[in-house]
């Protein structure tokens, strides 16, 4: 395993175990008050993530703590990506330098070429890793509808129809339909079925319509949608986590339609306000600001180029 290097004196690391969701999730917690301003980030987010079949914690995660306190940790969630937090009461002390240096050398170790995370543009994270060479490799946003906007229903073309994943064939059909989508821009390799599964279907709080179908005149699915509903301190919103339509059944109105009644669903839980993220490698920020959504955050994300040097050492106290 790849060790921690250049911490400030008197903390400890080890590798997370799931038990510690809870204590991650109360941490991401307040990076993400003091970034931007609300959470964003349930424990069953991480729960569903880290029960990936193929997330291994142990070798894919470190810890940083402060006596019994949990103050940083980073993951790399998949060979190019990496997501990390630094409580903003220890910031500033090198522990993100050294999470960062952490991060590059797991990948390394993994063969990768390139390892990049997402942080909130303008913020503490953001700018340490402009400092430590990171470029810019896309920008993305989180867009919103608006309480009490609605977005209106879709007619669909003649014989489709919208209904719920209920079976696994409806499930694997939906995983498909995404992933297919998602490939026309991604570079990543394909996710399995099962971790779609672990994500998804096996996310704390998942209710069957929380992924829903289109389906054609002759019951063959054409599009898909995986809602999250979002119960947080002070509100419920609904999430659309990913939205994807055939190829060849595009530019119908489905991808519309399966919006309006995500919305929809969210709204009939008693979700306030909907919301949605996509970047600049997909294309569709010109369909959801149509509709009436607009920008909420931007954020951008940021990667390092692996071929490169290592950058040089900073003296701690210096960086986040």
């Amino acid at each position: 395993m790849t060790t921690i290097q250049g911490l400030p004196a008197g903390l400890t690391t080890r590798p997370l175990r799931a038990e510690d969701s809870r204590a991650v999730y109360e941490l991401i917690a307040a990076c993400e008050r003091h970034d931007v301003g609300s959470v964003e980030i349930e424990e069953a987010d991480l729960v569903g993530d880290w029960g990936r079949p193929s997330f291994d914690i142990a070798s894919s995660t470190m810890s940083v703590h402060d006596g019994d306190r949990l103050v940083a940790y980073a993951e790399l969630t998949s060979d190019t990506r990496a997501d990390a937090h630094v409580h903003p009461d220890h910031r500033r002390r090198g522990i993100g330098t050294a999470l960062s240096g952490w991060v590059r050398a797991t990948a390394r170790a993994r063969g990768s070429a390139v390892v990049g995370s997402p942080v909130p543009q303008g913020s503490d994270g953001d700018r340490l890793l402009e400092r430590l060479g990171y470029f810019v490799r896309w920008e993305s946003w989180v867009l919103e509808l608006p309480p009490g906007a609605e977005i209106a229903a879709q007619p669909l073309p003649r014989g489709h129809t919208i209904r719920t994943a209920a079976t696994e064939e409806d499930q694997r059909a939906a995983w498909t339909i995404l992933e297919d989508a998602f490939l026309e821009w991604s570079e990543r390799d394909r996710e399995p079925f099962e971790d779609f599964a672990a994500e998804v279907m096996g996310r704390p709080g998942f209710e069957p319509w929380h992924l829903r179908l289109v389906v054609d005149g002759d019951g063959v699915p054409v599009g898909a949608c995986h809602l999250v509903v979002f119960r947080g301190e002070d509100t419920t919103q609904g999430y659309v986590q990913s939205l994807g339509v055939r190829r060849d059944r595009r530019h119908q109105g489905l991808a519309r339609a399966l919006l309006a009644d995500a919305f929809a669903n969210a709204r009939e839980v008693g979700a306030v306000s909907s919301e949605l993220s996509t970047d600049t490698r997909t294309g569709a920020l010109g369909l959801y600001t149509r509709v009436g959504m607009r920008v909420r955050q931007t954020w951008l994300h940021r990667a390092y180029d692996l071929t490169r040097p290592e950058p040089a050492a900073r003296p701690v106290g210096s960086g986040a």
